[in-house]
Order: C-alpha cells, then structure tokens, then sequence
C-alpha cells in the first residue's frame, strides 16, 4: 500500500482497540520476548497507525494512535524506549517515509521502529552549524561501482557511538550555489573509514561526538531523494526534529517543571516570596507549552509539520534554562553539589533522573542542539510572522567561490 491510499482495515478507535487486543492474544507480553512482541506490533500496523499499510501501520488518522498506546499500557506491554531511539523515530523515520523508495522503507522502517538499529544524524559541520548550507563534506560518485566516495568531518552527532545508520547530507556538486549542490545519504555507521570521537561536556558525559568520514563508499542504493535535492530532504528532517524536541507529549507538571514544584511541596523551609513568584511564573509558562503542543500534535494529525515547530522548540529551550537555574537557586548550597563528573557515554538524556546540578548544566545545550535559538528566531519571523528576510549575498553564488 503507498501513501494516501484507503487503507484495507477497518480504522475506528474500536477497530483499533480489537486489533489490539487480538495482538496481545496472540503474543502475551508475559511469555513474549520484547523484541519479539515488537516486531510483532509493527507487522500488525499498530506502531504508528498513520503510516501505511505493511510498514508498521493501517493508514488511520495519527489521532487513533492513543487508542492502541493506552490499550498496551495498560496490559503491560512493552515500548520501543523512544528515548534511546528519539533520532530514528523522529527524523530519519517520517524522511524515509517521504523520500525513501519502497525497498528503502522496508528495510529500515521495522528495525528503526523495533530499536534493533540506533539513527544518528551526521548534519553540523566545525563550519557548517547555524549555516548548514555551508557544509563541506564531498560526495564523489564512482558511477562504474554504483557508489558514492565521502569525506568531511560532522559533529555535535548525538548517539553516533550508539548508531547503527546515519543520516548524512553531503555535498555532491560545488559549482551550484550551496543549497542547490547538496544529496542526502544513508550511512552505515559500521563501515570502513567512519572514525566516532567523543566530545566530552561541561556535565562531565559524551553523549555528543566528532564523526570523521574517509574514503567512505556509500551504494547509490542509500541515497535519499534525487542527486541536488538534499536541501529539500534535510528540511523535512529538521521541520520533524524540532517538532520531537519541542513537541514532546508529557504530562501535567511533568519534565524540567516537576522536580522544582516536588522540592517546593516537600521542604517549605526553602520558601521565599520572590522564589513562589517566579515558579508560579514558570509553572504556568510550562503548562502553557504543553498545552501548545498537544495543539501542535493534532495539526499534525491533518498534515506535515511546519514552521510553528521552531517556536516550540525555542520555548522548550528557554523554559528549560530558566526552570532549571530557579531549581538550583531554590536548593541553595545543595544545588551547587553535583553528582558525578565520571566520563560516561549514555545511551540517552536523562534530565529527571538526574540532579540539580547536571540538568541546570545540560539546559546549557538545549539553545545550540536542534538549531540555535538565532537561527529558530529567524525563522519563526520570516515563515510564521511574514516577516522579510534578512539581506544575503551568497545564495546566487557557487559553494566553491564562498569565502571560508
């Protein structure tokens, strides 16, 4: 089935519910092995329900997918832990969908889903950050071996000692002006010439990396879009990261807000007046933006993300600073403790788990990953306000005759 079709199962919130519970019949979460209960979920459509047919879902209304989340939860089956697998299902996911052929959906969509492969995305470059376009990583293609030769150097790469695959975007032609002469790949993160460093943080862990890439072969096979359309395959992905950064569903007083508020019921003798006034301030600013995106989710429902996620994602960013530096002013000389500076390189970000300490520092990074909060700003102004572009005098110009 492709996209768009009329889906061939029933997609009623009870139709849903029924094939669910047939699932859990045929596969009690009790006696079935995790990977295999969900490898079993995707094939019965009920991963994302939206998607199509045979690629882990029914073509059914994005909405329906609380039915069948509910209904596992509450007979205690497994998740794919999203968290660990955020980049996959995030980004690399919903562009596969959209650009990738049908061989392509196939072989990555299940594996990606079930978390038996980890996604990074090799994007950033050291002069390739808030201008992306600028990036000088070549790709050359041998057209005799059907493959493609690429070498450069990405960083800021989350999870790529974790990863399986990469999404990489490349430069294939110099002479177009820089947003013209850019393919988007799929890279083995396994292959010969692919070298992971880890760039060490001011919380102490690695979860960021350097990713070196030397005479790597990439098949033409594991190109995403055509040759020159990168640019138009990268912002599908960076529209879809700044919705799962920004539009993450939590619930009420959770995320960056519940430690505070826990610490505000549980020690009264940390209470000023001035510290009740700013969390009252923030704790309204925090259910503000979860109730925006739980809007921002239902207009996804009707259709592909837009630009109203860079304002999300620069709410979450500031909230997030400004939630933690009050948990740690609230704490007082305990918050100036920090748990432990041990060099580690976590499988994910655990902001609530953690202390004071690590999530005021970690914030930090909140206004860089996932676009600078700049460059989101200039973007809620041109696309969402209307507002005029700022002057450029290279977009015309070819990559190789930029200034660098």
């Amino acid at each position: 089935m492709t996209t768009g079709a009329t889906p061939t199962t029933p997609t009623t919130a009870e139709a849903l519910r029924a094939r669910t519970r047939e699932l859990l019949a045929a596969h009690p979460p009790a006696g079935t092995g995790r990977t295999e209960f969900l490898r079993a979920r995707f094939d019965a459509g009920l991963a994302w329900v939206h998607y199509p047919e045979g690629l882990g879902g029914l073509g059914a209304p994005r909405s329906l997918q609380s039915v069948v989340d509910a209904e596992l939860e509450a007979a205690g089956a497994p998740d794919n832990d999203p968290r660990r697998i955020g980049i996959g299902l995030g980004m690399a996911a919903p562009t596969i969908l959209a650009y990738g052929t049908e061989e392509q959906k196939r072989r990555f969509l299940r594996p990606l889903w079930v978390g038996e492969e980890v996604w990074c995305q090799l994007f950033s470059e050291p002069g390739a950050g808030s201008d992306l376009a600028a990036l000088a990583t070549r790709a050359v293609l041998d057209e005799d071996a059907g493959e493609w030769t690429v070498d450069g150097q990405k960083v800021w790469t989350s999870s790529a000692h974790n990863a399986r695959w990469g999404i990489l975007v490349a430069r294939t032609d110099p002479a177009l002006p820089k947003h013209q002469g850019i393919t988007y790949f799929l890279c083995d993160m396994h292959d010969p010439g692919v070298e992971v460093r880890p760039l060490r943080q001011i919380t102490g862990e690695a979860e960021f990396n350097e990713v070196f890439l030397t005479g790597v072969r990439i098949p033409d096979t594991h190109r995403l879009g055509a040759v020159g359309e990168g640019w138009a395959v990268a912002r599908t992905t960076l529209m879809n990261e700044r919705v799962s950064i920004g539009g993450m569903r939590i619930p009420r007083e959770g995320g960056m807000i519940a430690p505070v508020a826990a610490a505000w019921r549980e020690r009264p003798e940390l209470r000023t007046h001035a510290l009740h006034q700013r969390l009252l301030e923030l704790w309204v600013e925090a259910e503000v933006a979860r109730l925006t995106g739980e809007r921002l989710r239902q207009q996804l429902a009707a259709g592909q993300p837009g630009p109203e996620g860079s304002g999300m994602k620069l709410t979450f960013a500031r909230l997030n600073q400004e939630i933690s530096g009050l948990e740690v002013e609230l704490l007082g000389e305990e918050g100036l403790l920090y748990e432990d500076w041990t060099m580690r390189r976590p499988e994910l970000v655990d902001f609530t788990g953690r202390d004071a300490g690590y999530r005021y520092l970690r914030a930090k990074g909140n206004s860089i990953e996932g676009g600078t909060s700049e460059i989101l700003l200039n973007i809620v102004a041109e696309r969402v306000l209307g507002l005029p572009p700022e002057p450029r005098d290279d977009k015309d110009l070819a990559w190789k005759d930029l200034s660098r």
